[in-house]
């Protein structure tokens, strides 16, 4: 056996290649870097409705009016709070959820417009 091999073995050297826990650290590093949480301090991104806003509509208006919560609204619609909270925030949802909403609100289909201006009633 060399001894210089197994002083090398022994002792860590002062030469350019790296130590075995170099590139775990660095690998680390890299996904700490990345993940979510290290950039937001701990909290995970909040999710947003890419779409909410591109079909403004008057549901809010009509509902506060009537002095009706979204759960009331939600339940009488048949739909979810969820939707509901969507519509309000201007996501797009279905002819039939809109149908359900104005029956619900006490409107009848042909004033779909003054709910839903967007709406294409021909």
């Amino acid at each position: 056996m060399d001894p210089e091999r197994s002083q090398e073995a022994t002792e860590p050297s002062s030469g350019s290649s790296p130590t075995p826990a170099a590139p775990a650290q660095a690998d680390a590093t890299d996904v700490a870097a990345t993940a979510p949480s290290s950039v937001l301090g701990g909290r995970k991104p909040r999710r947003t409705r890419p779409n909410a806003g591109t079909h403004p509509n008057n549901v809010k208006k009509l509902r506060q009016r009537a002095m009706m919560s979204k759960a009331e609204l939600a339940r009488r619609a048949q739909v979810s709070p969820l939707t509901i909270d969507r519509v309000e925030a201007g996501c797009p949802c279905r002819m039939d959820t809109k149908r359900k909403i104005l029956e619900a609100l006490g409107l009848s289909p042909s004033g779909a417009l003054e709910v839903f201006p967007d709406v294409d009633l021909g």
